[in-house]
């Protein structure tokens, strides 16, 4: 009888829940958690917002590309850019008609005004394209962005917003 009365007395002691320390613990977990997982979210975010402007791309690259097979005199002719104010991401698309360079300048909200710009220049056969000379070899873009080796001037967006492709 008194066994069964100190097994009892034992029950009502028996811990319901978590401790203190317990808690903070888990909570100082998730902390270190969300410390590391909000910044790289935010450079996923910038990423996906670079890519967009890179897609919009794809028509001046086409023109680039036919006018250089042709050896136009002008290696933008017929790019007609998107509207301006129109995009949410991109500020505009440039190409230099002599090189056939293309230049994506993003909006503020992709990255910092000063640090907004990047360039793709083709390549023939690793030689720069020139105006009304056609290509011998089917062109190749190389996406530049600041801090990669002899990246253009217009580069100036931070490699670590930058596609794979673009990091150099």
């Amino acid at each position: 009888m008194q066994r069964v009365q100190q097994i009892k007395k034992l029950g009502r002691r028996v811990q319901k829940g978590f401790t203190l320390i317990e808690l903070m613990i888990v909570v100082a977990i998730i902390g270190i958690l969300a410390a590391i997982a909000i910044p790289a979210y935010q450079d996923y975010v910038i990423r996906a917002r670079v890519t967009e402007g890179l897609n919009l791309a794809s028509a001046a690259k086409v023109t680039v590309a036919e006018n250089a097979a042709n050896g136009a005199a002008s290696l933008a002719n017929g790019y007609v850019p998107p509207g301006v104010g129109t995009l949410k991401n991109v500020n505009s698309i440039a190409v230099t008609a002599a090189t056939g360079q293309i230049d994506i300048s993003y909006n503020t909200n992709v990255a910092p005004a000063a640090t907004n710009t990047i360039s793709l220049v083709p390549t023939d056969g690793g030689a720069a394209i020139a105006a009304g000379t056609p290509p011998s070899a089917p062109l190749k873009w190389t996406c530049y962005t600041a801090g990669v080796a002899s990246a253009p001037a217009a580069a100036t967006l931070p490699s670590k917003y930058a596609p794979a492709e673009c990091r150099g």
